[in-house]
């Protein structure tokens, strides 16, 4: 009886649960705001000297910053009273990713592959997507969970004792560093920032078929796969194209030819790929390339592969 009283309390933390607005969902609430917050601005500067700092040209940055902030007042809840940031990375690696803590990250290499704003927007929704969805604090959550069921097992059943509960337990979704921060996202997880993305950019005007471009640009710089998706860390990107397709079909076919929604191909073209053409060449991504192969383009979380 004094085993299972030990265990009432780890079997609590499991009810701490709240509705996400963002997606309707019951979430677990492994990590609280501060959490969050602190966990982000701990990370981030380590991730921006691995990324290779970010893009010199200032008026690059403001480019993405201002395209990102166009999403924000769109999104749910506190959203747009939240303080957030969009960096563009000095890198040629394709990627994008998010902390927790509302920062958002881009590389220069996928934003160079993208042909207008819209594209531009979609990658940024899709990582702000993330945040608003707590994906992070969820795949936290899954960690804790299963250290939790297996401590109160060890109690119940005697093969653990207090001190060794804590020790197992403890550790558990409060370490900082970027292999906790950058978890590999799961492939509903990445399809659901994918939807939450094309809501935001076309809330905010944008055509959202950038979303199928941007698509269209990572099925082309993939290369070669082999083995079955059920076994991939992310939906192959036809997969998401498939997803982004029939959303454009039913919930935003009234985007599609409408004047109201633009993908600004002009204004990307004028603001950014003129400039970014003429930065200097990148040094020593090569590194990172090998480190990170093909698979982890887009939300692959490179800075965790250069700690494995």
């Amino acid at each position: 009886m004094k085993k299972l009283l030990l265990a009432l309390p780890l079997v609590a933390v499991l009810t701490a649960c709240s509705t996400n607005p963002t997606t309707g969902k019951s979430q677990f609430n492994a990590l609280s705001r501060e959490d969050e917050i602190q966990m982000g601005n701990q990370a981030a500067p380590e991730l921006i000297k691995e990324m290779g700092g970010e893009v010199p040209d200032p008026d690059l940055r403001a480019y993405v910053v201002e395209v990102g902030q166009r999403l924000i007042p769109h999104t749910e809840a506190d959203g747009p009273q939240r303080q957030w940031t969009f960096t563009l990375l000095n890198s040629d690696v394709i990627n994008a990713f998010a902390l927790p803590g509302e920062k958002v990250f881009m590389s220069r290499g996928l934003a160079a592959k993208l042909d207008n704003e819209a594209q531009l927007a979609a990658v940024l929704g899709h990582e702000v997507g993330h945040v608003m969805a707590r994906h992070i604090n969820d795949r936290v959550s899954q960690q804790l969970g299963a250290g939790i069921a297996g401590a109160v097992a060890g109690i119940v059943i005697g093969e653990v004792t207090d001190s060794d509960t804590v020790r197992q337990v403890a550790p558990i979704g409060l370490s900082i560093g970027s292999q906790v921060i950058l978890l590999k996202f799961s492939r509903n997880q990445e399809t659901e920032a994918d939807t939450l993305g094309m809501r935001y950019m076309a809330k905010a005007g944008y055509d959202p078929i950038g979303a199928l471009g941007v698509m269209q640009v990572l099925a082309r710089e993939s290369g070669p796969r082999g083995g079955p998706e059920i076994l991939a860390t992310h939906p192959y990107p036809e997969t998401r194209i498939a997803n982004i397709q029939r959303l454009l079909k039913g919930e935003y076919a009234s985007t599609q030819g409408n004047p109201q929604f633009q993908t600004f191909a002009d204004r990307y073209q004028q603001r950014f790929l003129s400039r970014v053409g003429a930065l200097a060449p990148i040094a020593g991504d090569d590194r990172l390339l090998a480190l990170l192969g093909p698979s982890h383009t887009w939300c692959g979380h490179c800075a965790a592969a250069l700690h494995e």
